[in-house]
Formats: C-alpha cells, sequence, structure tokens
C-alpha cells in the first residue's frame, strides 16, 4: 500500500502536534554550550537528546546534514539513526541539505535521501533551483513515487539571497502580463506542482520569516511554506501573520537555536517547543 503524500502527512501532523519545526543543528559552537566534545561522540549524544526530547511531541524535526557530515562517515551514520528514530517517534523528518544539479547527479542526490529503502530516506528534502526549476524534475518524479515531498528555495532569509532571488526575469509568461522576479517564478512553479491536491500538495517553499511583508508575492502554492528565521533570527511567532497574510496556515515556523541553546537538559527542550508551539498556535488563530 503506498504512503499517503507527503502535504497529507504534514497537515495532518500539523493539526495534531502544531507546526512547529526544530532544527538539528549540531554546530560546533551549541556542542560546546552543551558541554560536549566537538566529536563524534558529541554528535551522538545531541542528536539523541533532541530527537528523545522533541521527536514525539512536534510535528517537523529538520536534521542539517552538513554539521554531520563534517564527521565523515561516522557522522552520517549518526544522521542516518537520528533520522530513524525521529521518524519512528511519529516526527516527520525533512532533510535540510539544499541539494541542487542536473541530470543523473540530481537523480543521485534525490535516491539518498528519498527513495525508499535508502538510510536515509526522509520525508522530505530541501532542494536549490538555481540551475533552473527544471533541473529539479528527478527529484520532483522521486518524491511523488515515494510520497516525499521537497522545499524549494524560494524566499530565503540570507540577506545574500535577494541578488539572485529579486532578479527580475525578462518578457511576459502565460500567467502575468509582467516581468517577475526569480523567487515569485519559483513560487509559481510550486503552484504548478501542488494543483488539485488535498489537503495541500507536497512541494513546498523555502520563505523566511525575516523578510517582512510579502503581500506583493503570491504565496498560495497549494503547499507548505517552511519559514526560517524564528528566534535567533530575529523574527517571533507574532510576525507570522503579518509576514504570510493569508497563507499564515501553511506556514511550518522553524527554530533551531531558540530551542537548542537550553539542552542538554530534555525537560528545558521541551518546555522551549512547547512555549514556541503555543506562541506560534496562538498567532495563526489570531490571524
Amino acid at each position: 500500500m503506498s504512503p499517503a503524500p507527503f502535504g497529507a502527512r504534514l497537515r495532518r501532523a500539523m493539526d495534531e502536534r502544531g507546526p512547529l519545526c526544530v532544527g538539528i543543528d549540531p554546530h560546533a559552537s551549541l556542542l560546546a554550550d552543551w558541554g560536549l566534545n566537538d566529536d563524534i561522540g558529541g554528535l551522538e549524544r545531541f542528536s539523541r537528546t533532541v530527537v528523545e526530547a522533541l521527536a514525539g511531541r512536534v510535528a517537523v524535526l529538520k536534521p542539517q546534514s552538513a554539521f554531520f557530515e563534517r564527521f565523515g562517515s561516522r557522522g552520517v551514520a549518526v544522521l542516518e539513526k537520528s533520522v530513524e528514530e525521529a521518524r519512528a517517534a511519529g516526527a516527520l523528518v525533512v532533510m535540510d541539505a539544499k541539494r541542487g544539479d542536473i541530470g543523473s547527479t540530481m537523480a543521485a542526490y534525490a535516491a539518498a535521501f528519498l527513495e525508499k529503502g535508502s538510510p536515509l530516506f526522509s520525508d522530505a528534502l530541501t532542494v536549490s533551483p538555481y540551475l533552473g526549476y527544471g533541473s529539479l524534475k528527478p527529484a520532483v518524479e522521486l518524491a511523488r513515487e515515494s510520497g516525499s515531498g521537497l522545499f524549494v528555495l524560494a524566499l530565503t532569509s540570507n540577506p545574500e539571497g535577494a541578488e539572485v532571488q529579486h532578479a527580475v526575469r525578462p518578457g511576459r509568461t502565460a500567467t502575468t502580463q509582467a516581468p517577475r522576479n526569480v523567487g515569485a517564478t519559483m513560487l509559481a512553479h510550486l503552484a504548478e506542482e501542488n494543483a488539485g491536491q488535498t489537503p495541500m500538495g507536497s512541494f513546498g517553499a523555502v520563505v523566511g520569516a525575516t523578510l517582512g511583508d510579502l503581500s506583493s508575492y503570491d504565496l498560495a502554492i497549494n503547499g507548505p511554506l517552511l519559514a526560517p528565521g524564528i528566534g535567533a533570527q530575529g523574527a517571533t511567532p507574532a510576525d507570522l501573520p503579518r509576514v504570510f497574510g493569508a497563507a499564515v496556515r501553511q506556514v511550518v515556523p522553524n527554530v533551531s537555536r531558540g530551542v537548542l541553546r537550553h539542552g542538554p537538559d530534555i525537560a528545558a527542550l521541551r518546555a522551549s517547543s512547547d512555549l514556541f508551539a503555543e506562541e506560534i498556535r496562538a498567532a495563526v488563530e489570531a490571524a
């Protein structure tokens, strides 16, 4: 029996657990803050603690693969275990790997994270479309086949992103009579991927919560909007309705350092995530 598509599973998890996504980001400074060594032992302890504390209560966990890859094959083994245990506890796993390439290389990246049976099989994968949206076709096709999803970088929270994502494309399209920028073009592609899907599609966009008023963009892509920037980057749950407008109920707010700084105490990690989840719920309901 085929699994429900990622979009349906995500919508159910958001409704049952709230939309909060917590990152698993074991960078060296955070390991030090936890009193852990910057080695494979510290990585294992950190990841195991976050999964134990949060996988049974938040909708999404988002491991950043780079912080595991830097330890080589042993770090990737820890990542594999973290993905397995998080999914077994009921959290959806979005692998934050931001892969992007062409042809067989993109297909291989997709297979690593989206093919059933892969040790790193995840519910969704972040991808970069800046070799052209069409370069993502192998990942789109495999995600549909496996019931997984993608989060495509569209309007990211880093200041450098604007030089690419705000660049205006020449010419007109079938759906607009004026040129539109690259970020808006990515959103339009995703709306096409998600057309007709219920309760929402499986192809989401990464849209920073720190970007301010986005009313000039059509965020109604019938898919999720992964929103980094809450907490350490300066955005708050109360900002979500202003930034995302009518699309706020499709938003998956991502908090990493704002929660992780409370480790390694499991009770403190849970209390922090619960507080963010309640503040997000209140902001969305008030919208």
